[in-house]
């Protein structure tokens, strides 16, 4: 089955350009947000390597091409967060700077609720602390 069918949001996020936008428009706010400073500093000084692997999982992850797992296999997602502490505080601070770049970059109302969810329950999974 085809996934950009199985899952439009690929395309209603707009594509290969708006799932950059979005990836983008999340690490310039880490970045420059000081209250997301617990998160930024998990991060190595650079960005870049964040960036394309955060771009190619939710390319597949939203119904597009499966970049990440034709570069690097199956995510793993809980065992590759793993060495980094995340709790409560550092989740809230990821999903308030993704909510953000979805407002930023223009996503669909109706399709940032339903991402927000899905993203919550994916970064709740995550704490391990």
């Amino acid at each position: 089955m085809d996934p950009v069918i199985s899952n439009p949001h690929y395309q209603m996020i707009g594509g290969e350009t708006g799932v950059k936008k979005l990836v983008l428009r999340f690490y310039e706010i880490m970045d420059t947000d000081p209250v997301a400073a617990g998160i930024r500093a998990l991060h190595p000084e650079s960005l870049d390597e964040a960036t394309d692997k955060l771009y190619m999982f939710l390319s597949g992850w939203l119904g597009g091409p499966p970049l990440y797992v034709e570069q690097y296999g199956h995510p793993r997602l809980r065992q590759r967060h793993m060495p980094f502490p995340i709790g409560e505080a550092e989740r809230d601070q990821w999903m308030h700077r993704m909510k953000r770049a979805m407002e930023e970059t223009g996503v669909d109302e109706k399709l940032r609720a339903q991402l927000a969810a899905s993203f919550y329950k994916t970064a709740d999974f995550l704490r391990n602390r």
